[in-house]
C-alpha cells in the first residue's frame, strides 16, 4: 500500500539540516542523496528492499530508484521563503511496471505526497545535474557506498559540466564533503516522534522475548526460535528486524556475531538470542540468554549473575556529561573483578583496574558496552569530538551490553565455565534526569527467568 500523505516532520528536518548550514555559514550548498537499490537474490528475484536511513529520514519515501537533490535558497531559484528547494527524481508511473510491481508515486505523486518543489523522472537526472548543481558552491554526496558505481559516474560527470561551464570564471570549484557527517549529527538527538517510534519497537521486542521463555524447548532447532522471534515481531507490528537474529545455543554462545542459527538446542546449554524488530524504520536491539532447560547450573548461574549485576551498573550510570568510555571502563573493571573471583585468570593476583589496562579482560570480553541505536542498529553519530570522548546528551539512545564469553578451548577455567556465552542488552534513551530505559520489559532477572522456565518445561 502506498501512502497517501506523509508527517509534516520529513519537510522539518529538511528545513533544519539547512538551518545548521546557515548556522555553519555554509553558503550555496547542494545535498544530493540516492535511494538503495534493488539487489538481485537470484535471477529475476530481488532481495527484500529496505530504504537508506537518511535518505529516508530527510524524505519519507521508500521506493528504489530514487534521488533526492536539496538545495540552498542561494543555489536555487526558489523565493526566499523557503531555506531550501526539495527535487526528487524518481520511477514514472507506468501501468505495465506497476501491474507486476506494485503502485508507484510518479513524478506528481513525489510533490502531492513528499512535498517536493520539483519532481522528475529518474532517468533524466544526468540531464538535469549539471544545472542544478551549476550555483552551488558546496556539495554534499557521499562516495563509493555499496553498489554506487553508476551514481558516483553520474555525480563525477555532472562535477565535470559543471567545471567547463565556469570555463576562466576565476569562480572555486564546488568542494564535495559527506553528508553523512551533517546528517548523522541530526539523527544522533531523537525528536519525540523518533522517540515514540523507538519505544513501540522496544515494547514489541521485549514481548517476542519474553514469549520465546515460555516457547523454547530443548530438542528444537535454533531456526526454529528465530522464526518464532520473527513471528513475534511482525504479528506484533514490526515491519521488518532491525538486523538478522543471533541464536546461539551452547558453544555457539560464545560466537560473537553466530548468524547459521541452525543447530539443536541442548538440556544443560544456554542460550542467547539478540534480536530486535524495526517499526516505521527504528530500530529494538535487545539481548537476553536463558537456559535451554529450566535452571542455569551452579558456574552459569556465577557467570549470568556477574553480568547481571554489571549491567544493572552501568545502565545506572547513563546521564548527561558521562561517555561511553567512562561506562565501559567501570564495565570492563566490574567484570575482571568477577572473573578474579571466580578464579578464572588462573591464580592471577591484580587488581581489576591492571587486569583491564593489560588488556587481559577482552579473553572473557572482547566487545565495547555500547553503541548508538536509531534508524540503524549501529546508528549514525560522532563517537568523538575535537579527539575527546563525546559526552551523552538529552535525546541520545544507546545500547548497555556487557558480555561473558568462554570458549570450548580455554583449559585455564574449569569445565563448567566452558561453551558459556552470555550478554544482556538494554536499550537507553538519555534524559535530563538520567535515563529511559525502552527495554526494560524484557525479563532478565533470573529468578523469573527460571521461574517461567520452569512453567514451560512443566
Amino acid at each position: 500500500m502506498i501512502k497517501t500523505s506523509i508527517p509534516s516532520y520529513f519537510a522539518h528536518r529538511r528545513s533544519r539540516l539547512f538551518e545548521g548550514f546557515s548556522k555553519q555559514k555554509v553558503d550555496g550548498a547542494a545535498v544530493v542523496l540516492f535511494s538503495n537499490q534493488e539487489l538481485t537474490r537470484n535471477h529475476d528475484v530481488h532481495f527484500l528492499f529496505r530504504q537508506d536511513s537518511s535518505f529516508y529520514y530527510l524524505t519519507g519515501l521508500d521506493e528504489p530508484g530514487s534521488v533526492c537533490v536539496l538545495l540552498s535558497k542561494e543555489a536555487s531559484s526558489l523565493s526566499a521563503a523557503k531555506n531550501h528547494e526539495t527535487i526528487l527524481f524518481v520511477a514514472p508511473k507506468d501501468e505495465e511496471k506497476e501491474l507486476w510491481e506494485g503502485e508507484r508515486y510518479g513524478v506528481e505523486g513525489a510533490m502531492r505526497v513528499f512535498g517536493a518543489d520539483r519532481s522528475y523522472p529518474l532517468a533524466e537526472l544526468g540531464q538535469r545535474l549539471p544545472e542544478l548543481l551549476s550555483t552551488a558552491n558546496r556539495l554534499f554526496y557521499r562516495l563509493n557506498r555499496p553498489h554506487s558505481e553508476h551514481e558516483d559516474r553520474l555525480m563525477i560527470e555532472a562535477l565535470e559540466k559543471c567545471k567547463k561551464a565556469q570555463g576562466r570564471s576565476g569562480k572555486a570549484l564546488m568542494t564535495v564533503e559527506d553528508p553523512q557527517i551533517v546528517i548523522g549529527e541530526m539523527r544522533l538527538f531523537k525528536a519525540p516522534e523518533e522517540i515514540e517510534l523507538m519505544r513501540r519497537a522496544s515494547k514489541i521486542s521485549a514481548a517476542a522475548h519474553n514469549s520465546l521463555l515460555r516457547e523454547v524447548k530443548p530438542g528444537m532447532n535454533e531456526s526454529q526460535v528465530e522464526a518464532l522471534i520473527d513471528f513475534h515481531f511482525r504479528k506484533d507490528g514490526c515491519e521488518r528486524n532491525a538486523y538478522p537474529s543471533i541464536v546461539a545455543g551452547g558453544k555457539n554462545a560464545a560466537c560473537l556475531h553466530y548468524r547459521r542459527n541452525n543447530e539443536i538446542l541442548r538440556d544443560g546449554d544456554i542460550l542467547l538470542v539478540d534480536a530486535g524488530g524495526e517499526c516505521d524504520y527504528y530500530a529494538a536491539d535487545i539481548t537476553r540468554t536463558i537456559p535451554v532447560g529450566a535452571k542455569f547450573s551452579g558456574d552459569q548461574t556465577k557467570a549470568y549473575d556477574l553480568v547481571l549485576k554489571t549491567q544493572k551498573m552501568a545502565i545506572e550510570m547513563v546521564k548527561p556529561g558521562v561517555s561511553m568510555v567512562q561506562i565501559h571502563r567501570a564495565v570492563s573493571e566490574s567484570l575482571a573483578e568477577g572473573c578474579l573471583q571466580l578464579g578464572l585468570f588462573n591464580g592471577l593476583q591484580s587488581s581489576p583496574a591492571d587486569v583491564v589496562a593489560s588488556g587481559a579482560i577482552k579473553r572473557y570480553y572482547p566487545h565495547q558496552t555500547s553503541h548508538w541505536l536509531g534508524m540503524d542498529v549501529h546508528d549514525a553519530g560522532l563517537y568523538q569530538l575535537n579527539g575527546e570522548p563525546r559526552l551523552l546528551e538529552p535525546g541520545m539512545v544507546l545500547t548497555i551490553e556487557p558480555g561473558f564469553y568462554v570458549q570450548a578451548n580455554n583449559e585455564q577455567v574449569a569445565p563448567g565455565f566452558r561453551n558459556i556465552g552470555i550478554r544482556i542488552e538494554d536499550d537507553i534513551l538519555v534524559v535530563a534526569g538520567g535515563y529511559e530505559n525502552f527495554t526494560l520489559d524484557a525479563i532478565k532477572e533470573r529468578a523469573q527467568i527460571e521461574s517461567e522456565r520452569a512453567k514451560a518445561l512443566k
